[in-house]
């Protein structure tokens, strides 16, 4: 162990508040990329509360709304594993391959 604190997994919190600081990730290849690379991707944006991976996406949870907007127009059009991002304001939608 390093001696980082470890994320939390939760990320399906219900409160508007929650609902607007996160950051929805599709189309993610998880053989190739994992917790901690979408940790290292995100957090350059700001504090993540809460990440977590599932078979194709994962989400990142924010403590604020700012953060979770900075991070979709930040990664727009970013190549990850061969594929670019895409990012939409509506949803906070971030497609990695």
């Amino acid at each position: 162990m390093t001696g980082k604190t470890q994320t939390s997994n939760v990320t399906n919190k219900n409160d508007p508040k929650s609902i607007n600081s996160r950051v929805f990730i599709g189309n993610l290849n998880t053989a190739i990329v994992k917790k901690v690379d979408i940790e290292a991707i995100f957090s350059k944006y700001g504090k993540i509360v809460g990440c977590s991976v599932h078979k194709g996406y994962a989400f990142v949870q924010y403590m604020s709304e700012r953060h979770a907007r900075a991070a979709v127009a930040g990664e727009n059009a970013r190549i990850i594993a061969g594929q670019p991002l895409e990012t939409s304001d509506q949803v906070c939608f971030v497609v990695l391959a």
